[in-house]
């Protein structure tokens, strides 16, 4: 056991967790958290390990925190549909995550990394709602010490039970890091799994946005509905013309708004066209029949050539906290 704890001491020992924490935090699927409860146990023998893990673990948890703030400035909601497609978290990213934020403020950046799906998706959504750069370093560098500290913390804490694992997985030897890759594959193939369930929940027959315009040119008069969030609706303040906003939180209370006797086309902005598919299965469930989301939602409406409504402030139902001041 001595022996582990020298070698953790060292440099090579901290520069490791440093590096899991670095890839946990650009978003691959090698959780830290595991390792930090661990470096915390051990780390408990020497103030200067654990000092050097706290500051470079933060470190590593901030810097790419930063790299997806500045992508979203500069690509806005695109890269949240980006990392919401390689999610192995679909639901929570596409249903929670910004509803979260449009709460919680510049605070969820406090409270991020603790709830699954928001921790990769709020920086660029700090970053594309214009939260100030002095606001999002101060708030992201809170949330990051919190989530180091509360790990490295946790291991110290359970340090005695740590410490008798551990020489009988030394003793184990590579047998031990054999069973470590395999609970870590087994842990991305449930979650694989688990996505692929949820869009296969989704599957459902779509429109084409030239089978809704041809709808709107002949007269039928579908009932178009935006279930994007305040957020999605501010970061892309268009809409196809006549639409009405009812997001997945107002659906039960919205539901005598709508006709049983017209078509009923749902939109987003989201991977599979997600978020209308949720709130199609909702009405479909309480009786509406005709009911069906947009296939590409309003990006593939707009890249159509059809014509798009402007959203003005006030038709956005929520002003998103962190939006320029």
């Amino acid at each position: 056991m001595q022996h582990t704890l020298a070698a953790f001491s060292g440099e090579l020992g901290v520069v490791l967790v440093i590096i899991n924490v670095l890839l946990d935090q650009i978003g691959l699927p090698v959780p830290a958290l595991p390792t930090l409860i661990v470096a915390g146990a051990l780390a408990a023998h020497s103030l200067g390990s654990a000092a050097a893990l706290f500051l470079g673990a933060s470190m590593a948890c901030l810097l790419p925190d930063i790299g997806w703030y500045m992508a979203g400035r500069r690509y806005g909601s695109r890269v949240m549909r980006f990392l919401c497609r390689i999610s192995l978290s679909p639901d929570s990213c596409v249903s929670q995550t910004q509803l979260r934020f449009e709460r919680w403020g510049a605070g969820a950046l406090v409270f991020a990394k603790f709830v699954p799906g928001l921790g990769i998706i709020a920086p660029p959504l700090a970053g594309a709602t214009g939260m100030r750069w002095p606001r999002f370093i101060i708030f992201s560098a809170v949330g990051a010490g919190t989530w180091v500290g509360a790990a490295l913390g946790a291991g110290m804490l359970l340090k005695p039970q740590i410490e008798y694992l551990l020489p009988r997985l030394q003793r184990i030897g590579s047998d031990a890091v054999a069973v470590l890759a395999i609970v870590l594959a087994a842990y991305i193939a449930i979650k694989w799994w688990e996505r692929r369930r949820f869009f296969a929940a989704l599957r459902m027959s779509r429109i084409s946005v030239g089978e809704l315009y041809q709808l709107v040119e002949a007269g039928a008069a579908p009932v178009i509905v935006d279930v994007r969030s305040a957020t999605a609706q501010a970061l892309d303040p268009r809409r196809v013309p006549g639409a009405i906003s009812i997001t997945i939180q107002e659906v039960d209370q919205r539901l005598k708004l709508l006709p049983r006797d017209r078509d009923i086309v749902l939109y987003c902005t989201c991977p599979n066209e997600a978020s209308a598919a949720l709130v199609a299965k909702i009405l479909i469930k309480s009786g509406f029949k005709r009911v069906r989301p947009l296939l590409g939602g309003l990006d593939a409406w707009v890249a159509a050539g059809y014509a798009a409504e402007a959203l003005t402030t006030a038709e956005i139902s929520v002003v998103v906290s962190t939006a320029p001041s």
